[in-house]
């Protein structure tokens, strides 16, 4: 079971891998994105596997809710970025798709 202060820890180390995932995506630099959700998501587990069911009280609780916030605007922001990108991939594997079945049907 984790302390309050380690749990708080914890969120407020997701959200320097929250701010680096917003430099990569601002710098196009999807492996590195990739790499830091993995990160991020290593953190979450740590936090269902050692208890971040225990209430906080006091100034562990404040911040903890501001370390929460402040993931919640770097993701906007990172969807912002990303969400473009995932179209403009969308559409290409779309077309992709398209020519391979165009090209077994006209046998070219």
């Amino acid at each position: 079971m984790m302390t309050g202060q380690e749990v708080v820890s914890v969120y407020e180390a997701m959200v320097g891998i929250t701010d680096q995932m917003l430099a990569a995506a601002s710098a196009s630099d999807w492996d590195r994105l990739v790499q830091l959700e993995h990160q991020c998501a290593a953190c979450v587990r740590q936090l269902k596997d050692n208890g971040d069911g225990q209430p906080l009280a006091g100034q562990e609780r404040v911040r903890k809710v501001d370390a929460i916030r402040r993931m919640m605007a770097s993701d906007r922001k990172i969807r912002d970025l990303t969400q473009p990108w995932m179209a403009r991939l969308t559409a290409m594997m779309s077309n992709n798709q398209t020519e391979r079945r165009l090209a077994r049907a006209y046998g070219v």
